[in-house]
């Protein structure tokens, strides 16, 4: 067909002001949604059956199992941010530095020195947590993730779910499955007045500690040399190959710091629900991965605040969600709840709540 005989292509065409239906599904769901959990609460309000001091306790604890997501949720969005890697076995790092903190609490207890010198004893409590939770996340780095580190993106994430089994099972071999509880210092026992409410000093301590933890956190990724090759490296690899930073140093300081925070992160939990065992870096780690995803994965504050939002949701939304559809026992449903608002938050944001900024300035 020569060129005068072929037919003219024609211009594609705009449709403008056109909705499609996805869309229009999509924000239906969201009013729903939107419109029902208000119903809920204003239900569960108008129920009274919980008073100011409750509500206030519920705030509370809400605030500080979310600070210790959040602290758990930073090794998550530090690991990506670097490597573009999900490290599945960042929970299991979480239970070894709280099965540390254990070892050390219950000796200086059984001595009495937990109690006679309460700050020396909470730091060596970290001190060890940080430390063994840290060696072990290089080492799992160093011999589990790096021969990996150029190959296609499903094997090191299905190495890092057998690194994640290969603890939980050394630990339950090493140390067995019964519970293990925290002791109970007398300097975490009386409560501290806020506010003129009365809240538990061991919520007050970790509250405080896990903040003075996220701000050092972000001041060495934000402020230091060693953060600033973290964000090169975060960047473009082989740029910052180039520009003379050393990608497995910051790697290798990535792991340690993301573990350390884990492991600091182990001790709290641990003197907030009072109990150590092999699997209890599973549930909390998959929420923190959750919140790190609610944060918008690879974003340092958005995990800070996704965490603490993600804590709150779990505490408060219970008794102010389901106790409106008649639900009886709501809190014992605080997980349901907890992940069906992360989902719902998600449906607004699927970029999470730095995400999509943090996407439009890489772009």
């Amino acid at each position: 067909m020569t060129a005068t005989n072929a037919l003219p292509e024609r211009p594609q065409r705009r449709v403008r002001g056109r909705v499609s239906f996805t869309t229009v599904i999509s924000w239906m769901l969201r009013i729903t949604i939107v419109v029902t959990l208000l119903a809920s609460a204003v239900s569960s309000v108008l129920k009274d059956r919980y008073s100011i001091d409750q509500w206030f306790d519920l705030v509370a604890f809400g605030i500080t199992i979310g600070s210790v997501y959040a602290l758990i949720a930073l090794g998550y969005t530090m690991v990506y941010g670097v490597l573009r890697l999900i490290n599945f076995a960042h929970g299991e790092i979480v239970m070894a530095g709280s099965f540390a903190g254990f070892f050390v609490a219950a000796s200086l207890d059984s001595t009495g020195a937990l109690n006679r010198y309460p700050i020396l004893g909470f730091a060596a409590m970290l001190a060890i947590a940080l430390l063994v939770s840290g060696g072990i996340a290089v080492l799992t780095e160093r011999f589990a993730y790096r021969p990996f580190r150029h190959a296609p993106r499903l094997a090191p994430l299905i190495c890092a779910i057998g690194v994640s089994f290969l603890l939980q099972q050394s630990f339950r071999g090493f140390f067995g499955t019964g519970l293990r509880s925290y002791p109970d210092p007398d300097w975490l026992m009386p409560p501290v007045s806020i506010f003129g409410f009365d809240v538990p000093a061991v919520q007050v301590l970790v509250v405080s500690s896990a903040i003075v933890v996220m701000v050092g956190l972000y001041l060495i990724v934000h402020k230091t040399r060693m953060g600033t090759a973290m964000r090169a490296v975060s960047e473009d690899v082989d740029v910052a190959t180039l520009m003379g930073i050393n990608v497995d140093r910051v790697v290798t300081f990535t792991f340690a710091l993301g573990g350390a925070v884990g492991g600091i992160a182990g001790v709290f939990y641990g003197l907030v629900f009072k109990q150590v065992h092999f699997f209890m870096g599973f549930t909390p780690g998959i929420k923190a991965f959750g919140a790190a995803v609610l944060g918008g994965i690879g974003n340092v504050p958005g995990a800070m605040i996704g965490g603490i939002f993600l804590g709150i949701c779990e505490s408060v939304a219970p008794a102010l969600l389901l106790d409106g559809f008649g639900i009886p026992a709501p809190h014992q449903m605080r997980d349901l709840v907890a992940f069906s608002l992360l989902i719902a938050v998600l449906i607004f944001r699927p970029y999470g709540i730095f995400g999509e900024r943090l996407a439009r300035r890489r772009g």
